[in-house]
């Protein structure tokens, strides 16, 4: 038995439908299994409930597994709740976690997060347990953040100066993890993950001109003017600090490596952002309702 957390997430419930789709049994760990309904309904996945912050839940949950995949929201608590499922998979005789890492997990990093993410991996690999770090950085699906200033003035306003990143598809992410957690050779592995290239904000702002067919420009903004709008879309105080600390590392370069990990090791072609681009332009566009990012 194979069990993912996180799966009324982007990422946890693409992996279940990957795996769904390969005929894999999976039981997917939720807080709140009716945000999970329509995954119950796939074929082979059960919903339980369990709350990582609270280790008394995890025990039924973890009955039976042999694969974890650990993934959790990114907040204060994300150590916590990742060393709580640790433990918890460790009692339950769990063989094998993979965990959804951060792309720097540095445990002296000015990124909150990325010290956490440090932290996880090195209480994982001291664990006992089997383990694999699946290293990503950011999602494609990030970019819908910006759907509001492209349809206010067409604009993309953030604070990345003409620093590159190669991001990711959640897709290539999932099928990924889907892989790894259905067959042998990945324990003590550690595989960054991005997309085939490192774009610059000009280049995403051209990107997304070219499949939504209107103009929009690239129009790099302060730290502190991109706090203020962060907060003024309501993103609680914690995570807005947070984003300030990884908008520091990205312009200093801590994202732009491009990673051959998925066509080497893993054979398949990362998607590109023309491809995303053009999968969502009708998000971009406001012809549909803009995707939890």
């Amino acid at each position: 038995m194979i069990l993912v957390t996180g799966v009324t997430g982007q990422t946890g419930g693409e992996v279940l439908r990957r795996l769904a789709g390969k005929g894999v049994p999976a039981r997917g760990l939720a807080r709140n299994p009716d945000k999970a309904a329509a995954l119950a309904a796939l074929p082979g996945v059960e919903i339980v409930a369990g709350d990582m912050a609270d280790p008394a839940t995890l025990g039924a949950a973890l009955a039976g597994v042999d694969r974890a995949l650990l993934i959790s929201s990114s907040d204060a608590g994300m150590q916590t709740a990742q060393f709580n499922f640790i433990d918890a998979a460790r009692q339950a005789g769990v063989r094998h976690v993979v965990k959804l890492s951060g792309i720097m997990p540095e445990r002296d990093s000015p990124f909150r997060f990325a010290r956490m993410h440090g932290e996880i991996e090195k209480h994982l690999e001291e664990s006992g347990l089997a383990w694999t770090h699946l290293r990503g950085g950011e999602f494609f699906p990030s970019y819908f953040r910006q759907v509001r200033s492209i349809l206010a003035d067409g604009t993309l306003r953030l604070p990345m100066a003409e620093a590159r990143i190669a991001s990711l598809d959640i897709g290539d992410l999932a099928e990924v993890a889907a892989v790894v957690l259905t067959s042998a050779g990945h324990e003590g592995q550690i595989y960054p993950l991005t997309g085939p290239e490192a774009l610059s904000m000009a280049e995403v702002a051209q990107k997304l001109s070219a499949a939504t067919g209107r103009a929009i420009r690239y129009v790099n903004i302060s730290p502190e003017e991109h706090m203020a709008a962060m907060l003024a879309n309501g993103l609680p105080p914690y995570n807005v600090e947070a984003l300030f600390e990884l908008f520091a590392e990205r312009r200093r370069g801590k994202e732009a490596q491009v990673s051959r990990v998925i066509p080497d090791v893993f054979g398949c072609a990362p998607t590109s952002f023309d491809a995303f681009a053009e999968r969502n332009a009708a998000i971009f566009r406001g012809e549909q309702p803009m995707r939890k990012a």
